[in-house]
């Protein structure tokens, strides 16, 4: 049996055996796997942690630098009409004021009054509409999802509030309803810049990146002599003071986003925005997530910016979750940082001989809800025999090989010389090329077992016949197959396997 998350398997796991988890099960166990083999530890952990920021680990590091990678090559290599650029996450706070973040930024709050427990209002309804869901409760289902998409589109908190006590939500703590009046809660993170205190030296910690792109657009634009239609792409942290950030890292108070802004002439946008979502699928598809785990969610409350908006969905354990979007913001925010600073922000279009402000197509994605999707999608668990018979589950992350954070373990058979020498020749030799492993402890079974888990593609051991016929034990983690190849061979085979450029070639 093989329970593994990129299968295509329905939801209900009809085709897993009774002993599959189940979805929330199998979350927890992928989340304890990424603190124990070194991918994401809760941030200041022995002073029992701060709450939604967590810390990279020594494969997490690894594996998220890999996927950031591969987005920028995807957008800056792949794309003669798309540069990259680095804005600093402190900006001028009018900026914030132009983009409707400071009057805008909003997240509906409610409290419950026996728990003091604080939720989002629209969060807890959606949880009541999966409830109904599950149960078969189809008219309510129906009922709950309109109620509030049309509270949503008016931001109508009463309605919000109604629909809690109508259906009778409960606090997941305390089982009663007994709630306050839902109010709107401002996300950003605001602290005084230089040595003054008054409301002058405010500054925000970015909640997104996008404007330090649109702030930048005629600086970029001339510098780096673009022509409409171009993208302007870049990565980096944003931070937003969530009401309630839950669900591992998948929704955090500090976190990373990719994103892009393409420029385009005014009136070709609609045919841009299905442009750009077809190409943000096909990436997700060219990393090797199934197509029957991605799914588009057309936004039905557009934000005050957009013209039309959809999500790139995952099938994580617990649903389908928001990986990424993509936007057609218009003009409003070129428009706003022109009214705000008087200065023009426009394309002087040579083919039309007019001036005028571009509009915008925008793909977002969190790395690390990707950081996720991807254990998710690698976690693979099956199910065998041991030497004397018995059930035995064996669990490996099968991650692409180009993303893997290690790419080639090297074991020496047995902690001895000559065989350690050899062995560390190896390593010195092809640390320049690639991410390599050396380790000498504890018998080789369990040197393999702790690659597999971290997702390492590739393991070398290096016994005494080697040293004869200069050739080595290569194993490949998915099938567990060995095989002797030449010392002299290993760069070649392992280069071919983490080359980026095949993913490349499929977007």
């Amino acid at each position: 049996m093989e329970t593994k998350l990129n299968q295509d398997s329905p939801k209900d796991g009809k085709n897993l055996s009774a002993s599959a988890p189940s979805g929330s099960d199998l979350f927890q166990k992928i989340v304890s796997h990424a603190k124990e083999y070194g991918f994401v530890f809760q941030s200041s952990d022995i002073y029992d942690g701060l709450q939604a920021v967590y810390d990279y680990g020594s494969n997490g590091v690894e594996l998220k630098n890999n996927l950031r990678y591969l987005w920028w090559q995807a957008m800056t290599r792949l794309q003669d009409n798309i540069v990259g650029i680095d804005a600093a996450i402190f900006m001028h706070p009018t900026v914030w004021k132009a983009s409707g973040h400071v009057d805008s930024f909003n997240d509906p709050m409610i409290d419950n009054k026996d728990s003091k427990k604080r939720y989002r209002a629209d969060q807890i309804i959606e949880e009541k509409i999966r409830e109904y869901a599950l149960s078969g409760q189809k008219d309510a289902e129906k009922s709950l999802q309109e109620g509030l998409d049309k509270a949503l589109e008016k931001d109508d908190l009463n309605a919000l509030r109604g629909l809690i006590e109508d259906h009778k939500i409960l606090c997941p703590i305390s089982k009663t309803c007994n709630w306050t009046d839902v109010r709107q809660f401002n996300l950003m993170f605001s602290t005084q810049i230089g040595s003054l205190a008054d409301d002058s030296s405010t500054v925000y910690l970015r909640p997104e990146t996008a404007q330090g792109i649109f702030v930048n657009f005629l600086n970029v634009q001339k510098t780096a002599r673009m022509k409409v239609p171009f993208g302007i792409a870049q990565t980096g942290k944003a931070f937003r003071n969530e009401v309630v950030a839950r669900q591992f890292i998948m929704r955090m108070r500090e976190f990373e986003q990719m994103e892009m802004q393409f420029f385009v002439r005014p009136g070709t946008q609609a045919e841009w925005y299905e442009y750009w979502k077809e190409k943000r699928m096909n990436w997700h598809l060219a990393l090797g997530t199934p197509a029957s785990k991605l799914r588009f969610h057309k936004h039905v409350k557009l934000a005050h910016y957009a013209d039309a908006a959809a999500d790139i969905e995952f099938e994580f354990p617990i649903g389908f979750k928001e990986v990424e979007g993509i936007h057609s913001r218009t003009d409003f925010d070129l428009k706003q940082h022109e009214a705000f600073t008087r200065k023009k922000l426009r394309y002087q279009d040579p083919e039309l001989n007019q001036s005028y402000v571009p509009y915008v197509i925008e793909t977002s994605i969190g790395l690390d809800r990707l950081f996720l999707l991807t254990l998710c999608n690698a976690y693979t668990e099956t199910e065998g025999a041991d030497a004397d018979g018995g059930a035995k589950t064996r669990t490996f992350l099968d991650l692409h090989p180009a993303l893997a954070p290690i790419k080639l373990a090297i074991f020496p058979l047995i902690k001895k010389e000559p065989l350690q020498e050899l062995g560390m020749k190896i390593f010195d030799d092809l640390k320049f090329d690639f991410k390599v492993f050396y380790e000498e402890q504890a018998a080789i079974g369990k040197r393999y077992t702790r690659q597999d888990l971290i997702g390492t593609p590739f393991c070398a051991t290096v016994d005494f016949e080697s040293l004869e016929d200069q050739c080595v034990t290569l194993r490949y983690r998915n099938t567990t197959e060995q095989k002797r190849v030449p010392i002299a061979a290993l760069r070649d085979i392992v280069q071919k396997e983490i080359s980026v450029s095949d993913i490349l070639k499929k977007i």
